[in-house]
């Protein structure tokens, strides 16, 4: 794809927009309607906003309008709450829709009657053999299938058994309305597909209402064209649906044709986009639940931290194409890390304490040392640290046997403290183990602000806060849901697990500023990447999610 700036939008090149252009210029259509149906089974993740992306995208370049729309027609595995959380992550993510949400279940009246008008054209019957024996009957792909022996019922027959069905009287299962198509086609789609199946479940929206449900390939179709829906937008494993979906526009009396067109969808190195593999995630208790920051759904990412503006980035660059392949989770993360770069709070954490000691501040003393919201923006102001005798840095900032390597504190070595000291390391303080518990250091009151007045240089810049003034809290740090960069078989996907995806750090200190931290909203803790406060799990003690790293491995690897 041809990326514009956004202030060209018009101009992205795609093949999608390309047809679109060519519909409204040739009189075609007037206008462009799209739609965003996602099925209420579960939530959105980072695959669906490539879809709502594009849909939306599309009509806002093109000055038409999308439609968010359920498709709710399979009550046994629809609930309530994935509806309110779907419409909860498009709008988060910064697209609208005109107010109204639609819903397939809006036009199962009219659904049914389409369904009546195909049995009165010879085009359905109503079936009795087991869900078995259908799939048994359907052939494969080198064998053609073999007809129903009810495939011959006659026109008023199928009417009085199909109208039975919607009363009730029934069982699951026992009996379903078929297309009436082509047993030995090619496409197993054109297989005389199921178009009603009994369904006796209580539906979010329709309660009781109804006990037969039409199936996704004959609600989809009609749905957009009751909608008035011109380009309906689908994933590439609905190629071989579409020879389906267009012998039902074409069929029945619908008020209008709209033509679908099929992209390739998101795959995303080291996770696995696919809501029957999420669900199983949660189910198996790997993730604490949909919004589990390790998951690739909208909402993982959002308690993650992750801003929408990143991921409208990430799928802005994502292009449209036929062609199947895999993006590297480094582009989402180098996505994020550009826009927080620009806009986050700087803050001071230590992660793994060990105590400092400045054996010549004064045992009271306390100071407030000035320091940047965000370097280089004078806009973003200046916060006031607290400063005092004992401190906390990184343990992994100090090293007794330094390696050549290694530029930061050691005995008899002299570090930054950033924006407050330089400092020299005297002595260390273990325990009965060995560990050490206090690093003794000296520090040099004439270089306040960080810098030295008589020019000399050090190498080493450390971030730390008072520990006295500090406060606690718990981190998060998450690493990748699985260990294969691409998961082949999904059979064996529990096997692909990384079982060290979570690794939970509970003695941590913080600059006090970070009280004011809000949830979702991510600041970057200096020298160690960008965390957000956990809403659900911070109480009296805050808890941190890390949301990305500083280190960019995508711009690392695109420079290779």
């Amino acid at each position: 794809m041809s990326k514009k700036t956004s202030e060209n939008r018009d101009e992205i090149k795609d093949f999608i927009r390309e047809k679109i252009r060519t519909d409204l210029s040739s009189g075609v259509i007037e206008s462009v309607i799209t739609r965003f149906p996602p099925e209420p089974n579960g939530f959105l993740h980072i695959g669906h906003a490539k879809s709502i992306g594009l849909n939306f995208g599309i009509a806002k370049e093109f000055k038409g309008e999308c439609h968010l729309r359920f498709d709710d027609t399979n009550p046994t595995k629809e609930d309530q709450k994935f509806i309110d959380a779907i419409c909860e992550d498009v709008s988060w993510l910064g697209y609208g829709w005109n107010g109204k949400v639609y819903y397939a279940s809006d036009n199962f009246e009219k659904l049914f009657e389409y369904a009546e008008v195909l049995i009165n054209l010879g085009n359905a019957y109503v079936d009795d053999l087991s869900p078995q024996e259908i799939q048994q009957y359907r052939g494969s792909l080198t064998e053609p299938g073999t007809e129903s022996p009810f495939r011959k019922r006659g026109i008023k027959e199928n009417l009085d058994l199909f109208k039975r069905m919607r009363a009730g009287e029934f069982e699951e299962g026992s009996r379903v309305l078929r297309a009436k198509i082509d047993m030995a086609s090619g496409n197993i789609n054109l297989r005389d597909p199921i178009l009603y199946r009994i369904l006796k479940a209580n539906h979010p929206r329709t309660g009781d209402d109804w006990c037969i449900y039409p199936t996704y390939d004959f609600a989809h179709g009609q749905t957009d064209a009751i909608e008035g829906v011109t380009h309906s937008l689908c994933t590439l494993e609905f190629e071989d649906h579409r020879p389906l979906y267009d012998w039902l526009v074409d069929l029945l009396p619908l008020p209008c044709k709209p033509k679908q067109y099929e992209f390739s969808r998101l795959n995303l190195s080291y996770t696995v986009l696919s809501k029957r593999f999420l669900t199983q995630l949660i189910l198996n208790k790997t993730v604490s639940g949909w919004n589990d920051p390790r998951m690739p759904t909208i909402s993982g990412l959002r308690r993650r931290g992750v801003p929408p503006e990143a991921i409208r980035d990430f799928v802005s660059r994502l292009a449209i194409t036929k062609s199947d392949g895999t993006v590297e989770t480094a582009l989402l993360d180098h996505c994020t890390r550009n826009y927080l770069n620009e806009l986050a709070l700087r803050r001071m954490a230590v992660l793994n304490p060990v105590r400092v000691i400045i054996e010549n501040y004064p045992e009271s003393g306390y100071e407030e040392i000035q320091a940047e919201n965000i370097p280089g923006n004078q806009a973003a102001g200046t916060r006031l640290m607290p400063f005092s005798r004992e401190l906390y840095i990184e343990q992994e900032d100090f090293m007794e046997e330094p390696s050549k390597k290694f530029f930061r504190l050691a005995p008899g070595r002299e570090v930054r403290l950033r924006y407050a000291y330089f400092i020299t390391c005297k002595n260390v303080k273990t325990d009965d183990k060995g560990k050490i518990i206090e690093i003794i250091c000296s520090y040099d009151p004439l270089t306040k602000g960080g810098q030295s007045p008589d020019g000399r240089k050090v190498k080493g810049t450390l971030h730390w806060v008072s520990s006295q003034h500090s406060i606690p809290a718990r981190v998060r740090l998450f690493e990748p849901l699985f260990v294969a960069e691409r998961i082949e078989n999904k059979n064996d996907f529990q096997n692909l697990l990384n079982t060290n995806s979570l690794t939970v750090l509970s003695n941590c200190r913080l600059e006090p500023a970070l009280k004011e931290a809000k949830a979702e909203i991510a600041v970057q803790f200096e020298r160690l990447g960008y965390f957000c406060v956990d809403a659900e799990d911070s109480g009296e003690q805050l808890f941190f999610n890390r949301t990305v790293s500083l280190r960019d491995s995508f711009k690392r690897k695109s420079n290779q």
